[in-house]
């Protein structure tokens, strides 16, 4: 397995996310989906010694002005993630490193996913990995359009996070 170089940031106050637990069970995702679909991502095909992505944690204020100023979207989001490698037909291997992009997440609104989805007892750590796992989808060439994509991509998602004991976070 190439090594994985993951980097996270934290800029919102509002909680102090266990960076260390995240990188372990993001690494941990990436190298279930690199084994079970990497023939169908981006990746297929491609020689390279390190992956690397960054995850920042932010407010929903700063998605907004990321949805708006990037993806001409004006509203708020959960998650962003610009997927270098994958979105762009350009993209290149510098010195064996593969730059797959940034996985963005307003942690304001994993809060608020999480208080309201009480009903299925997801907590605040479960939403956030499952954004993880979506935004690790999106980075290896997966989108959602149709219907088939979207239960491709949900169905992988289950896979991964079962990957690393989603049920017991």
């Amino acid at each position: 397995m190439s090594q994985i170089n993951i980097f996270t940031d934290n800029i919102y106050e509002g909680w102090a996310v266990d960076e260390k637990d995240v990188i372990e069970k993001t690494r941990s995702m990436l190298e279930f989906y690199i084994s079970d679909i990497g023939e169908k991502s981006c990746l297929f095909g491609k020689e390279y010694e390190s992956l690397t992505l960054d995850i920042v944690f932010c407010d929903s204020e700063k998605t907004h002005e990321l949805n708006r100023d990037y993806r001409d979207k004006d509203y708020p989001a959960d998650i962003i993630t610009f997927a270098i490698f994958a979105d762009d037909e350009n993209s290149f291997i510098f010195d064996g490193d593969i730059n797959l992009g940034e996985i963005v997440i307003a942690l304001d609104k994993v809060i608020d996913g999480a208080n309201k989805d009480i009903s299925k007892s997801k907590n605040r750590e479960q939403e956030l990995f499952f954004l993880i796992s979506h935004g690790l989808m999106h980075l290896l060439g997966f989108d959602h359009q149709s219907e088939e994509e979207y239960n491709f991509v949900i169905a992988e998602q289950k896979k991964a996070l079962e990957s690393i004991e989603y049920d017991k976070i």
